[in-house]
């Protein structure tokens, strides 16, 4: 299979990334792209570069960054109006270029809203199939029914696609363990940490619940949106500032205990990439109970919480109770490294789309 896989970053994380590497934005497309993947921001390269081990081709593009997309275009000798576009941020269907050079069976897309309609009907047309994945809210019906199929690590999606007439399959998020190599050797210098999203909208109550717990245990915090937090909130109190990619893996490296929570629209179930990050690199994590967490991570592998009550106990108990701890850490880390890894996760992915294909 041929696939070419269509992401975006989180815009606050393009600003960062160009800003700490003065000039990158005039270099190559190829230099450009391997620096993006390689501080492993969201799913960076991990879909191409599994595929490739199992032998399918992939190539991802990140079609809000600017100046990425614009060097594409200029060693592509894509038409000046279009190059135009692109320069003032108005050019996402560059991405249909890129479908036509690239002539993939799969155009895989990562944010099933930031493209038009329109863009992703002709990314149909210049594909034999055209599949979406999503774990957040989802866009209005006019977006979901040009795909083909969506993947959703959401369990309790898969029967709403399918009841608007729209293939749908069950797909976990996973982690990459290349990271564990870039990190190399580290130390547990943090208690209990949350690196993400710290504003009041999708992660209203989740945030909400973390911001009393820090009230009341020692809880360092990493992330983006804190301006939304008022300035004597418990949360601000200890934060420090924003981690993406391969810094925010340093952080969790470097922590005893890992706190996550998930989105809103998670509902019930766990599924979150913060799962599998966090004992990827060998943190204990402390995570909201939702009723498919034993489907993922066994007794002894995680530690859940349902409340506030509980998340302050726990995060009070094993930072004191240190064998405990590191024997959970490791037990959760074995699991990852063997189930949860996105070499496991690309040969599903290839066995679904094979099936969709034949």
């Amino acid at each position: 299979m041929k696939i070419l896989v269509v992401d975006t970053c989180y815009p606050a994380f393009l600003t960062s990334h160009y800003a700490q590497h003065p000039g990158l934005d005039e270099a190559p497309y190829t230099r450009q792209w391997r620096a993006l993947m390689g501080t492993y921001f969201g799913t960076a390269d991990s879909y191409s570069h599994y595929l490739a081990v199992i032998g399918h081709e992939a190539h991802e593009v990140v079609v809000n960054a600017e100046p990425l997309q614009t060097a594409w275009a200029a060693e592509h000798s894509v038409r000046r109006p279009l190059l135009a576009r692109v320069r003032r941020r108005a050019g996402p269907e560059l991405v249909v270029a890129q479908a036509e050079w690239y002539e993939p069976d799969v155009v895989y897309v990562q944010n099933l809203g930031f493209l038009s309609p329109d863009t992703l009907a002709a990314l149909r047309a210049r594909s034999r199939l055209l599949v979406g994945q999503i774990a957040s809210e989802p866009p209005g019906r006019e977006h979901l029914e040009r795909f083909d199929l969506i993947l959703t690590s959401f369990p309790h999606f898969v029967q709403r696609f399918r009841d608007l007439g729209i293939a749908s399959e069950y797909f976990r998020i996973g982690f990459d363990p290349r990271v564990l190599q870039r990190l190399g050797p580290t130390e547990r210098r943090y208690g209990a940490v949350f690196v993400g999203a710290l504003g009041r909208l999708q992660h209203a109550r989740g945030n909400d619940l973390l911001e009393r717990a820090a009230g009341r245990a020692a809880i360092e915090f990493w992330g983006y949106a804190a301006g939304e937090r008022p300035p004597d909130s418990p949360i601000m109190r200890n934060y420090h500032g924003e981690a993406w990619g391969i810094d925010m893996f340093r952080v969790l490296a470097e922590s005893r205990i890992a706190v996550n929570r998930h989105i809103d629209v998670a509902e019930g179930y766990a599924n979150n990439m913060r799962l599998y990050e966090a004992t990827g690199v060998g943190a204990l994590l402390l995570t909201d109970a939702k009723r498919n967490l034993g489907e993922l991570f066994a007794d002894g592998e995680v530690v859940a919480y349902r409340d506030e009550d509980e998340l302050v106990d726990a995060i009070d108990y094993y930072l004191v109770h240190e064998d405990e701890r590191r024997a959970i850490a490791e037990a959760g880390q074995r699991r990852t490294l063997t189930d949860h890894t996105y070499a496991v996760r690309m040969q599903e992915l290839a066995g679904i789309l094979g099936r969709y294909l034949s």
